[in-house]
């Protein structure tokens, strides 16, 4: 177990190396610059060619990159050039508010997709069975925004069950009354991103439970005469778990990079609409530094799975 995490860890090293550099010349490669849009009929250029040297984006790259990672492994990423403000502030402002809406996101989803897969695989063929397959290539294949749009209008505006914008009502009070208001904010959001994101989830379960229904183990058990119950939680259930488990690990980290798109839409003010925010305003230091972060995420979830898989299935295991 701990040889397994120790290899996945230092098999991490380039990896992020590799993740760090990819990054910053994206970033670079991107057009303009964040004094581009102070470009104006009475602009002075030559002020403009100052503040791009002072900043030192007209350093080689090599270096900028050296001067940008070693900071960084100090924990500074750099101050915001819109905002005049640290980029760890400012995103350390909006990312507990992500991290909440992304565990919430995260638990529906699970529950709305097991709960659906075990439906529809011990009613195999049936009516509820056709419907849910069904209504998991639909979403599948139509965009997320679509949906949240959807969401948006009917719960927000013509039922007006939902906010659909902020985290916290300004009458809330008190650190029960902002709890709660909190998550009344956050249900709407997180439970269309639930419902949009079982197709996985429910595809490999539901496959999973019927194709272990049919091996010879379960017939043998059935032979004995071991109880219908115990033949499906201790074995079948069991087994066809273990695909879910080996991408655990990147679904937890990819429900958070994929949030991008909701906060957006959403209005929620998390780190996902502020990666928008930077890309159109060209802020280099937070975009690098997000997209960094979602780097690291991915990797990281391929040790979480790793980890995951180690437990449940020990025969995976490095010796």
């Amino acid at each position: 177990m701990w040889k397994t995490i120790l290899r996945r860890l230092l098999i991490m090293i380039p990896q992020l190396f590799l993740v760090s550099v990819l990054v910053f010349v994206l970033a670079k490669m991107m057009p303009g610059d964040p004094f581009s849009g102070k470009i104006g009929p009475n602009t002075d250029p030559h002020q403009l060619a100052a503040l791009r040297k002072a900043a030192g984006l007209d350093d080689p790259w090599t270096t900028q990159y050296v001067r940008w990672i070693g900071n960084a492994l100090h924990g500074d990423f750099g101050n915001s050039f819109q905002l005049k403000e640290p980029v760890a502030r400012v995103i350390g402002d909006r990312l507990g508010n992500t991290v909440w809406l992304s565990l919430l996101a995260l638990v529906l989803t699970y529950v709305v997709a097991i709960g659906m897969a075990l439906v529809a695989a011990r009613r195999e063929n049936s009516k509820t069975d056709r419907f849910l397959v069904a209504y998991n290539s639909l979403i599948y294949s139509l965009p997320a925004y679509l949906f949240y749009l959807f969401a948006i209008f009917v719960f927000g505006y013509i039922l007006g069950w939902f906010p659909t914008s902020g985290t916290v009502s300004p009458e809330a009070s008190g650190a029960v009354g902002v709890f709660f208001s909190r998550l009344y904010h956050m249900i709407l959001p997180a439970g269309v991103v639930a419902l949009i994101s079982t197709t996985g989830t429910f595809t490999y379960l539901r496959s999973g439970i019927l194709d272990e229904a049919k091996q010879e183990y379960v017939k043998l058990a059935r032979a004995k005469g071991v109880p219908e119950k115990t033949i499906f939680s201790k074995h079948i259930l069991r087994n066809a778990f273990l695909p879910i488990a080996s991408t655990m690990g990147y679904a937890i980290t990819g429900i958070f990079g994929g949030m991008i798109i909701a906060e957006t839409i959403f209005s929620f003010p998390g780190v996902g609409s502020l990666f928008i925010q930077s890309v159109l305003q060209r802020d280099y230091p937070i975009v690098t530094t997000l997209v960094l972060f979602n780097g690291i995420l991915a990797v990281v979830g391929g040790l979480l799975s790793d980890i995951i898989m180690s437990i449940v299935d020990p025969r995976i295991r490095i010796s």
